[in-house]
């Protein structure tokens, strides 16, 4: 048996709310509901407490002296929000505790799933888009919304998913963590080939992706350590994370770290080529007609060293995944690269996603094909870097199953 908060925030999906309190407590789990001061105006206190079996109130001075607004949220083994409407979104995104429910999410340390239910335009407006972001990078997980039939005669995105896809999401949650005791390292950012003291050759990669990759490589139970090339984000609370610049950096880092890892997971946009020349003092204008000429070489191919230092190295990582940034061309699809690139580098894994011009690089969406050097079919994902990554995640544990069925 499990200890689980179901939050209920006051929207017109509230009353599946209580289909999934049924579900939740014939599978023998405690339930502590807290609902919102104006979600009685859609399902009464006494449904609550009648499936729970606990007193249900949405007040912080009720039951004082057991302090629920704090004792609640260190009990849970999960939070649910379900539905989660925008202004619960936006005051949860924002750290406010106007309530039971918003003082128990900003107590809690449990894992955090949230349904959202709204119209469309309230789930398209830059501000929830934002919130929804905020709470993704904290780790918060999301389900829905689905499209469909809203309140009324709207229809779109926003209608909140179905009771029993809910539950089985929480069920997964519940379970014992995917990746717990096993050590992943992960490259992430992009490489800055330096040309003098001021400038550098470098890439799109914000390190979005890698970021979502050891949130959910953490929240799968793992101990991440994080090569951060360069990051435009935050990296995740509980990560280790050593600060790299250029690919001969990385180079040596990863070799450094990767012994006795178990994963190594190369994100990382690695730049193909360097300056042949660092000046030592910033590149001048000499005249108003000349530019200067940059020579570049190649930089080590990282990946390709790792999977063959295997060979002489058994303490190095026994699964390594790549990934691929390509581009289509009159020639072939960027999966038909991604493909020739598996083959060329000797992975167990290679990820490849489309980049571009508003694709991928900087963004919060991404869509990527995960291939295997095994043959098997490729999975898809699409959706925030933060799904992407747990679908990454799921097949990365699922891979570390396999080569431990064949070793047996």
């Amino acid at each position: 048996m499990k200890r689980i908060v179901l939050g209920v925030s006051a929207g017109i999906a509230a009353y599946k709310s209580v289909l999934l309190l049924r579900l939740l407590r014939e599978a023998g789990h405690h339930v502590d509901v807290i609902p919102t001061p104006s979600v009685e105006k859609f399902v009464g206190n006494a449904t609550w407490e009648a499936l729970s079996g606990n007193p249900v109130t949405a007040d912080v001075f009720d039951a004082v002296d057991s302090v629920n607004h704090v004792r609640l949220g260190q009990q849970a083994d999960l939070v649910l929000v379900v539905p989660a409407t925008a202004d619960l979104l936006a005051k949860a995104a924002n750290g406010l505790a106007t309530d039971l429910l918003t003082g128990t999410l900003l107590a809690t340390r449990a894992p955090v799933l949230m349904a959202p239910a709204m119209h469309t335009e309230m789930w398209q407006h830059p501000a929830t888009v934002a919130n929804i972001q905020t709470l993704s990078d904290r780790g918060v997980q999301l389900i829905g919304p689905a499209e469909g039939r809203l309140t009324g005669t709207d229809s779109g995105p926003g209608r909140m998913v179905e009771p029993e896809e809910i539950f089985a999401r929480a069920t997964a949650m519940l379970s014992e963590p995917l990746l717990a005791g096993r050590k992943v390292l992960i490259t992430a950012g992009g490489t800055r080939e330096p040309l003098d003291p001021v400038r550098f050759l470098g890439n799109r990669s914000s390190g979005r992706q890698g970021v979502a990759l050891a949130r959910a490589a953490m929240d799968a139970g793992a101990s991440v350590t994080l090569l951060a090339c360069n990051l435009e984000v935050p990296a995740p609370l509980g990560a280790e994370v050593i600060q790299v610049g250029s690919a001969s950096d990385l180079h040596a880092a990863v070799f450094e770290h990767a012994p006795g890892q178990d994963v190594l997971i190369m994100n990382a946009a690695v730049a193909d080529f360097r300056p042949d020349t660092i000046e030592q003092s910033k590149i001048k204008k000499r005249d108003e007609h000349s530019a200067p000429v940059i020579s570049l070489v190649r930089n080590p191919d990282i990946l390709a060293e790792v999977v063959a230092a295997r060979a002489t190295q058994p303490e190095l990582p026994p699964l390594v995944v790549g990934f691929a940034a390509e581009t289509g061309d009159a020639q072939g699809s960027a999966e038909d690269y991604g493909r020739a690139k598996l083959q060329r580098k000797g992975c167990e894994m290679l990820v490849v996603n489309e980049v571009g011009t508003n694709l991928t690089f900087g963004q919060d969406t991404n869509a990527a094909q995960v291939l295997f050097a095994d043959g098997r079919t490729p999975v898809h994902s699409a959706g925030s870097k933060l799904e992407v990554a747990r679908v990454v995640i799921e097949q990365v544990a699922d891979a570390i199953n396999r080569q431990q069925t064949v070793t047996q």
